[in-house]
């Protein structure tokens, strides 16, 4: 079942500003070490990387409807690649309990993600959807 929907789009210019101003000083308040270490890897295209992510966790906090509030902090909502390498989410703290809360007993979250960017804009879907557990 479905449980929460969120999309945002970024202007991948106003997070280059935002390097540009506070550097790692915004980096390490708003994105985790994993994101910080792909958007290194990445140095011509490091504000796009960084606006993709920063699009995500904001598509995040409308999907489980708390905005950056009751404890959801943008640094607990990080973007990590699955084994397959798809984008998802990897969530701590605040980010990771609001999601438990919504989950109905007998279930667990699953969440899809799907970012994209063309310059000037990042665009991130988040979709949460509550699966039965099944024993294996």
């Amino acid at each position: 079942m479905l449980i929460g929907l969120g999309s945002d789009l970024c202007n991948i210019e106003r997070i280059q500003n935002s390097l540009d101003r506070f550097g790692k000083r915004f980096e390490n308040r708003v994105f985790t070490d994993i994101e910080r270490a792909k958007a290194r890897r990445r140095p011509f295209t490091i504000a796009g990387t960084y606006a993709k992510r920063f699009a995500a966790k904001e598509a995040f906090s409308k999907a489980v409807g708390t905005g950056f509030k009751r404890g959801v902090f943008m640094k607990d909502i990080g973007v990590v690649n699955a084994p397959s390498g798809a984008p998802t989410l990897a969530l701590t703290g605040g980010a990771a309990k609001r999601l438990e809360e919504m989950i109905p007993s007998g279930h667990e979250a699953h969440i899809h993600l799907t970012l994209t960017d063309d310059h000037p804009w990042a665009q991130a879907f988040v979709i949460i959807e509550a699966l039965p557990m099944t024993d294996v």
